[in-house]
């Protein structure tokens, strides 16, 4: 099922054909459609140490192509700098063969996404991605502030489309605790914390898990100096425990204001995820009933 309604057609012949033009090394080798609840890229991995990625929306191969190289920058800058293994990108590919933009090539990366993996509860776990968060903000920024319209700025300028999201989400989610819960974590002072790299997207399919621990960190496409805060979202779309979640937050040493922040960034993220997926991917619409329903019982039972 089509994730959005201006999702580009994307099919394995497509697919086969670009790597036979472009890495002609690796023409015949095995091709296979990676399943995924992911909602911006197509993935299929090629042999045995290589993955693709297609963009699933967008009309302008030069945007896209700068995407694509500002996210493997991103890539490049985080290799060797973290307690666990990171994307390694290899190179960009160009359209064709019906397929209109250009597409990413990276090292493949094994572990199971943290969605299938019985770590929710896991305080070892919760400090193990804490320590990723840690090593994330020691990168230097180099002077550089977030920027753009995504998560990681000023929580008001998403006042308007959380709000919308939720007047969306009537049947699915009490929405007015919800919405009383975001009015008062969008006022959320944020004295004294500058921007810090961060990984921008700590959603459950982007950390990969081997033997109960966390192997690797993926998808870091809105990577980038934002507020701290931002990448406190697991504490709700993933670890389900208080303890685990309390072991996240001491081993950060997270004040009150900061946690609040976390909070709303992770909101603001599944108060549109709940209606917007609901039927195109469901996976991921119960993922956000699931952090909207840990942040209200949050607010209930303070960690």
């Amino acid at each position: 099922m089509r994730l959005h309604e201006d999702q580009l057609e994307l099919a394995d012949a497509m697919v086969a054909a670009l790597v036979a033009d472009q890495l002609p090394d690796l023409r015949g080798a095995r091709l296979s459609r990676v399943p995924s609840n992911g909602t911006v890229n197509v993935l299929y991995r090629l042999g045995d140490h290589l993955v693709l990625r297609f963009p699933m929306r967008g009309d302008d191969p030069g945007a896209v192509w700068a995407e694509l190289a500002d996210e493997a920058d991103n890539a490049r800058r985080l290799l060797g700098r973290l307690p666990v293994l990171s994307p390694e990108p290899v190179s960009i590919g160009d359209p064709g063969h019906g397929y209109p933009l250009p597409w990413a090539v990276y090292r493949w990366l094994p572990g199971l996404p943290a969605s299938q993996v019985e770590v929710a509860d896991s305080i070892p776990f919760a400090e193990q991605l804490a320590g990723v968060v840690r090593a994330l903000r020691e990168i230097d920024t180099e002077g550089r502030v977030f920027s753009g319209d995504a998560r990681g700025g000023r929580l008001t300028d998403h006042d308007a489309g959380v709000r919308r999201w939720l007047g969306q989400s009537h049947g699915l989610i009490d929405v007015a605790e919800v919405e009383a819960l975001w009015s008062r974590l969008v006022r959320t002072a944020r004295e004294g914390a500058p921007d810090v790299w961060t990984h921008g997207d700590l959603m459950p399919d982007n950390l990969l898990v081997q033997d109960g621990r966390l192997s690797a960190v993926i998808d870091v496409g809105l990577s980038g100096p934002a507020d701290p805060a931002l990448d406190l979202q697991p504490a709700w779309n993933l670890l389900a425990a208080p303890s685990a979640r309390r072991a996240f937050r001491e081993a950060l040493a997270v004040g009150d204001e900061e946690w609040d922040r976390g909070k709303a960034w992770a909101l603001a993220q599944a108060s549109g995820c709940l209606p917007y997926y609901r039927v195109t991917n469901p996976p991921m619409s119960r993922l956000a009933h699931r952090t909207l329903t840990a942040l209200l019982e949050d607010q209930r039972q303070p960690v």
